[in-house]
């Protein structure tokens, strides 16, 4: 199958009949566009008040009009780097002895077209009209928070390592919010403890980073106050500005204790008898120090996590499936150790390849069932100025055994990780994790071992390297080499992104703890693409790009190989639509079951190609659509899926989704298909409503996922959770293979 020159009319055909062409920014002329790195830092003073501010999102205290505002220019991020926001924005900062107060007045020509796509927490943010602030409260940096809100006063918030590397959205902080909009603009206005931020209580005034951002959707337009480059985010702490007039802030003890109690029924056919259960559980946050934290936890309890979505595997190695628990998910950044990442930057892999630590492989089986986990604590924070240490011990029950199912032994998982941050945001560490199962002999119990050391180092804003050295020890070694080393250098300019990788997986190299798709493997990756920014008939950017990858044994001989030119386009409306073209090259050394087909031994060669395009998510009814076909090791493979997302507004959102694969493989012809369904309602920002049902055609399996959420109090919820799992196959018995109910209540008490 050669597609080449389809793919070329189609890329013409989008190129030559885009929209009309997109209208010059304003404040074209005399300095602009600016460049976001040397242009200074700005900065603005916060004013402290003896009386506190009604939250009600109307600036109409007379203290606000008293305090320094960022009136002046923003600079936009995208879609015109470098040039002036198309519309003003003021905000204006208050403090008292318990409280930060953040108001805020968003200019907009045309408000009736302000976009928000959801009430929930952690809404939506690409796909949002929104204003964001960025705290670097220990002005190191590195770290900090990340608060944004959409017009009707939905709340998003993260906590950031690493200069913005990684992004942690499951970290919650309390905070009260209001907006309102009139004709002209929208308003923000918010309260954030200082119990919530972790900063140094010193004497005398203090310095924060601080950054603000806002995107104005209709207008695919990103700004900020303290401008970065393209490629990075407003926690860019190293490039923010600063917040000053900071003295006299609290001494707050920082402790928060969360207890949970719960009900819940379990049955179904994989159940010998009907479960029901009556428990309670315990969650306590402490700030010993204000740059170290302590995280208890007691007969942890995680159903209310929504279930995992199904995947089709159409390859020979294992998937990776995300962690989606918030107790694992905070501080996650801390315990990265893994494949780098990182945004607009193409770097040829990802922590969905690799990770030391995978915190999903406590408290669930490899077939994703639960075990329970009777508590744990994790230690997290800094050690002086450079220092960032993590510490985590958990520990699990036994399950099974006494009733004739599957014995699992109770197991103790413990983690230590200390990193140096260096100037410029680079950084070195070293890593630690033991998987020891307990409660048995010490001759027979299992254990793993798993170690390294690892490096990521910002040079000349535009490169970055990053490498590690890792390795695993344990009772039963699955191979001989039991390392893994890797080294990566990736370069992004304003027009040329580049970048190569060399890794080595030993075929002994098991983290028992974490997450490897491949062993026994060396890999080299390149990858060379230019991305100028047109701006004219529709289209934003074109990024034609050439990817080209090989894996060999730990001897050399070539197992795998693809080279993959790509054209990726991206327009003003916040569209896009992608084109790949692959030339492939598998050699499997023994008999492999790939699909469910067992693929012979021997060496296959072909050509496959695909087209994706993503509708802008801004609009009532968006979605993406892609297709690909061509040879498939000895048959043939066409894929074709789609997902279709109707918002009509902020209240309901329904997303469908379906992929189809026809797969002609070993002789063989047979479909593998996935079809969900996702539905979420809100009420308000308190009030929600989500329903999730999937169909897994190889398995003939139907999963339903049904969760009621009330916030009933700051970062206090209530939830009932209905889960099923049915079968589909004709004559079975009993179609319920499990079925769960469960009644869940949390309370926050700050202390």
């Amino acid at each position: 199958m050669r597609p080449s020159t389809p793919l070329v009319i189609g890329a013409l055909a989008v190129l030559t009949t885009g929209a009309a062409a997109a209208q010059a920014p304003p404040g074209a002329g005399a300095g602009y566009p600016i460049d976001p790195v040397s242009v200074p830092r700005p900065a603005l003073a916060a004013l402290r008040i003896s009386d506190g501010i009604s939250i009600d999102g109307v600036l109409d205290e007379a203290v606000w009009s008293q305090a320094d505002t960022s009136t002046g220019t923003w600079i936009q991020v995208t879609p015109a780097p470098g040039m002036p926001a198309t519309e003003p924005t003021s905000v204006r900062i208050l403090y008292d002895e318990g409280n930060l107060y953040i108001g805020a007045r968003l200019y907009d020509s045309d408000t009736g077209h302000l976009y928000v796509p959801g009430l929930e927490p952690d809404f939506d943010t690409p796909s949002s009209d929104l204003f964001g602030i960025a705290f670097d409260s220990y002005h190191d940096g590195q770290s900090g928070f990340v608060f944004a809100v959409n017009p009707a006063g939905a709340l998003y918030d993260a906590q950031t390592f690493n200069d913005g590397r990684d992004v942690l959205p499951a970290w919650e902080g309390i905070a009260d919010i209001r907006t309102s909009v009139s004709e002209d603009s929208w308003f923000v206005e918010m309260s954030i403890p200082f119990a919530t931020l972790r900063f140094n209580p010193v004497e005398g005034d203090q310095v924060w980073g601080l950054n603000f951002f806002r995107r104005i959707r209709r207008n695919n337009e990103d700004a900020m106050w303290a401008p970065v480059p393209l490629q990075y985010r407003v926690y860019k702490f190293s490039m923010s500005g600063t917040l000053e007039g900071l003295t006299g802030l609290p001494r707050a003890r920082n402790l928060w204790v969360k207890p949970y109690a719960l009900a819940s029924r379990l049955d179904g056919s994989r159940q010998p008898v009907t479960n029901t259960a009556r428990d309670v559980g315990l969650d306590v946050k402490w700030g010993i120090t204000p740059r170290m934290t302590l995280d208890l936890t007691a007969n942890t309890d995680f159903s209310q996590v929504e279930v995992d979505a199904e995947q089709v595997n159409l390859t020979r190695f294992s998937l990776f499936f995300p962690e989606k628990r918030d107790f694992f998910l905070e501080n996650e950044g801390t315990f990265a150790f893994q494949d780098v990442s990182i945004r607009n930057f193409r770097t040829g892999s990802s922590s969905r390849s690799f990770r030391l630590f995978h915190s999903r492989r406590i408290g669930l089986s490899p077939t994703r069932e639960v075990l329970p986990i009777l508590g744990g604590a994790r230690l997290t924070g800094r050690v002086g100025e450079r220092f960032e240490v993590g510490f985590l011990e958990m520990q699990t029950r036994e399950l099974g055994g006494s009733d004739g199912g599957n014995s699992l032994a109770a197991e103790n998982f413990a983690v230590g990780r200390v990193k140096a941050h260096l100037s410029g945001g680079s950084s070195i560490g070293a890593m630690f994790v033991s998987r020891q199962e307990t409660g048995t002999g010490s001759t027979t119990a299992d254990y793993n071992r798993a170690y390294g050391v690892d490096g990521t180092f910002n040079l000349f804003q535009n490169l970055v390297l990053s490498a590690y050295a890792a390795g695993t020890d344990e009772r039963s070694p699955l191979g001989e080499q039991t390392s893994a080393t890797m080294l990566q250098a990736a370069w992004r300019s304003d027009i040329v992104n580049v970048s190569g990788l060399y890794k080595n997986v030993g075929d002994g190299f098991n983290p028992g703890v974490g997450f490897v798709d491949r062993r026994g493997v060396n890999r080299y990756f390149g990858t060379v693409g230019v991305h100028p920014k047109l701006r004219r008939r529709g289209v934003l950017e074109i990024n034609p790009m050439l990817d080209v990858d090989f894996f060999t044994t730990l001897q050399g001989s070539v197992e795998s190989r693809s080279i993959t030119p790509r054209l990726n386009i991206r327009f003003m409306n916040g569209g896009s639509v992608s084109f790949n073209y692959a030339d492939r090259y598998e050699r499997l050394f023994e008999a492999t079951s790939i699909a469910g087909a067992a693929v012979s031994a021997g060496t296959y060669e072909w050509r496959e190609s695909s087209i994706r395009y993503s509708a802008p998510a801004s609009e009532v009814l968006s979605g993406s659509f892609s297709l690909s076909g061509g040879d498939f090791y000895d048959g043939r493979r066409t894929s074709v899926s789609g997902r279709m997302k109707f918002r009509p507004n902020e209240h309901f959102s329904l997303d469908l989704a379906a992929q189809h694969n026809d797969l002609e493989l070993a002789g063989t012809d047979f479909t593998a298909d996935l079809f969900s369904a996702r539905l979420r309602y809100a009420r308000d920002t308190r009030t929600f409503v989500m329903g999730f049902v999937q169909y897994n055609e190889a398995t003939e399996e139907l999963i339903t996922n049904l969760r009621f959420n009330l916030i009933h109090a700051p970062l206090s919820d209530f939830f009932l959770v209905f889960t099923e799992r049915r079968s589909l196959v004709d004559g079975i018995t009993n179609a319920v293979l499990e079925r769960g109910i469960t009644l869940k209540g949390t309370k926050l008490l700050a202390f």
